[in-house]
């Protein structure tokens, strides 16, 4: 699931609007085409029969970590509106 919010990351950044990705960080342009490097990376491992595994689920910090960051942006950009 992780891997389709990168792409929907992408072009959401390729055509100027901002993205926050699960953890709470925001992705930027550098960011999001490092993202999709290692997204293609693992890809190819997984392919090739090797077992990745995949992100740790998300606990309660994490969870109120992106709710703190998307609190902010919602503010930041409400007030420039």
């Amino acid at each position: 699931m992780i891997a389709l919010y990168i792409l929907l990351a992408d072009e959401a950044i390729s055509i100027g609007v901002h993205a926050l990705n699960p953890c709470g960080k925001m992705y930027s342009k550098e960011t999001i085409k490092q993202r999709l490097q290692m997204r293609d990376f693992m890809d190819t491992l997984r392919s090739s029969g090797i077992q990745t595994g995949g992100p740790a689920p998300m606990g309660q910090a994490e969870r109120q970590q992106f709710a703190n960051k998307l609190d902010t942006f919602i503010a930041r950009y409400h007030r420039k509106g």
